[in-house]
C-alpha cells in the first residue's frame, strides 16, 4: 500500500519559517520525482517545487529564493523548507511522487499552512 504523509504545517506569522516533511512508503522512493504543490481556498492547485531522482530542482517563481526542496532517499522523505513566509503562501500543501517509467503519480493528504499575524 502506497502512503505519502505530509507533516509540519502550522500557523506562522509573516516572515516566519516552517519545514514540511513528506514521508513515503510502498514506493521505490529513489526512482520517483518528488514534488510539493499547494492549493489556496478558491484557487487551483499549483506547483511549488520539484526534485528529480538525480537532484535537479525546479521552483515556482513565487517561491524562488525563499523555499528549499530536498530529499533523503535513505529516509524516503522529501522536505520543503519555507522561509520569509507571506500571507499569500497560505494553502494546503501536498506532496506527490511521480515515476514516469510506469506512469504512477501518488499524492498525500495535505498539510495546512497558514501565514497570518
Amino acid at each position: 500500500q502506497v502512503q505519502l504523509v505530509e507533516s509540519g504545517g502550522d500557523l506562522v506569522q509573516p516572515g516566519g519559517s516552517l519545514r514540511l516533511s513528506c514521508t513515503t512508503s510502498g514506493i521505490i522512493f529513489s526512482l520517483n520525482e518528488m514534488g510539493w504543490h499547494r492549493q489556496a481556498p478558491g484557487k487551483q492547485r499549483e506547483l511549488v517545487a520539484t526534485i528529480t531522482t538525480n537532484g535537479r530542482i525546479n521552483y515556482a517563481d513565487s517561491v524562488k529564493g525563499r523555499f528549499i526542496i530536498s530529499r533523503d532517499n535513505a529516509k524516503a522523505t522529501v522536505y520543503l523548507q519555507m522561509n520569509s513566509l507571506k500571507p499569500e503562501d497560505t494553502a494546503v500543501y501536498y506532496c506527490n511522487a511521480v515515476r514516469y517509467s510506469i506512469s504512477t503519480n501518488y499524492w498525500g493528504q495535505g498539510t495546512q499552512v497558514t501565514v497570518s499575524s
